[in-house]
């Protein structure tokens, strides 16, 4: 297998969505638009792995360009994993990125590959706009709930 990286262009889009639809994970699929103008925002490092001309791969990376970047998604086609494909996209988005440091939150099963690259763990959250509970701040500015 030839692999190459190349950066996020237009012409990979469909073939992106088909990865992401793969894994279920629905927001760029339903919003073409809007992932077209994620992959490609500035400050974003969006890396394309094609396997002989093929789409099997794309990892896009969040990054200030001087120390911190983050792993917003790594995906490869199900059918190109344990060929080396997530590193080489991992090893490569961080090089671009500037950054000293990645940060990731990893889907359930996919620790093992996280942890064999250098690393120390953390906890993290992904959160959206909203709260299930209101929250006012006390007298100390910290938020309390109701």
């Amino acid at each position: 297998m030839s692999l190459d990286l190349v950066a996020f262009g237009e012409e990979h889009l469909l073939a992106l969505l088909r990865l992401y639809e793969a894994e279920g994970w629905p927001s760029f699929p339903r919003d073409p638009a809007l992932a077209g103008r994620a992959f490609s925002a500035p400050g974003v490092v969006s890396l394309v792995a094609l396997a002989d001309g093929e789409v099997v791969g794309f990892a896009r990376l969040l990054t200030d360009g001087a120390l911190e970047a983050y792993l917003c998604e790594l995906v490869v086609a199900e059918t190109q994993r344990r060929q080396g494909v997530g590193r080489a996209l991992i090893e490569e988005a961080f090089a671009q990125s500037g950054a000293r440091r990645l940060d990731v939150l990893a889907e359930e099963g996919s620790e093992a590959f996280y942890r064999s690259f250098e690393h120390r763990r953390f906890a993290g959250y992904r959160l959206y706009p909203g709260t299930p509970a209101r929250r006012r701040p006390t007298r100390t500015g910290a938020p309390r709930a109701r």
